[in-house]
């Protein structure tokens, strides 16, 4: 009941949320064909030595295969690509106590903040995030992140947030006059798309996290009863046999004295 209250508040605020990020995105996207890519260094497109990972877990267990499946799927791609050659950030304490265990470099995390998540959080996220590109300590940013889709099915996705990218068979022209000018345009936009970026994937994968929550739960409450009810027919089936066995014990005995 806790989960499913939670879960309403959640998928409403992602619900609301993606409108403005995919418009925002699609915006984004039909301008960058036209603009100089060296005029912003979140532009740029490097050689891939180095990459960074940022894994959205939850904080608590109790949620199924939640938690395992992210890190499962963020683990494999890790390995794929070498993991001495890979930063991660951790946003919830699952995913950080897997990678630190097993000695992974893990360059930031963030933990007990699910209860009171609001878009202070994803700036907060982002600009940490956005500061390893810039810095050139990496050169490519993936999020591993659940998608929600409905309420029995969440998504794992791994998408790239960093350098920005198009492509042109999904890109819609539109003749348009813009004011200010494109590059004007995309250098005050992208700041904005990446903190909406971050938000969107925390408000995608906490109403997944309540959504897996609540159908364990209830899994765990069915199971519960199904137990409970076969306990009380072992019960019952030991009390019979004791009560029966106690009157066979009572019958033996007084024949034995009646003989």
């Amino acid at each position: 009941m806790v989960a499913a209250a939670k879960l309403r508040r959640a998928q409403q605020s992602m619900e609301q949320a993606r409108p403005y990020t995919h418009h925002l995105k699609d915006l984004i996207v039909s301008l960058l064909p036209d603009v100089d890519r060296s005029m912003l260094d979140l532009l740029q497109v490097r050689e891939m030595k180095r990459v960074g990972y940022v894994v959205i877990t939850s904080d608590r267990g109790l949620a199924g295969a939640f938690n395992a499946n992210i890190i499962k799927k963020a683990q494999n791609e890790i390995d794929a690509f070498g993991k001495e050659n890979v930063d991660i950030v951790c946003i919830g304490k699952r995913g950080r106590d897997h990678f630190r265990k097993r000695d992974y470099h893990i360059v930031d995390q963030h933990i007990a903040f699910w209860n009171e998540l609001d878009f202070s959080h994803a700036m907060n996220f982002s600009s940490g995030i956005v500061a390893q590109f810039l810095a050139g300590k990496v050169d490519e940013i993936r999020v591993v992140y659940n998608y929600f889709k409905n309420i029995a099915t969440q998504e794992i996705r791994s998408s790239v947030l960093l350098p920005l990218t198009y492509d042109e068979s999904h890109t819609k022209r539109v003749d348009r006059i813009y004011e200010p000018s494109k590059s004007e345009l995309v250098k005050s936009l992208i700041p904005k798309h990446l903190n909406i970026q971050i938000w969107q994937f925390l408000l995608e994968s906490y109403a997944s996290e309540m959504a897996a929550r609540m159908i364990s739960m209830d899994n765990a409450t069915s199971n519960a009863d199904d137990l409970i009810k076969d306990l009380n027919l072992e019960f019952n089936k030991a009390r019979q046999a004791s009560i029966t066995k106690e009157m066979l014990e009572i019958v033996g005995g007084a024949e034995a004295l009646s003989s």
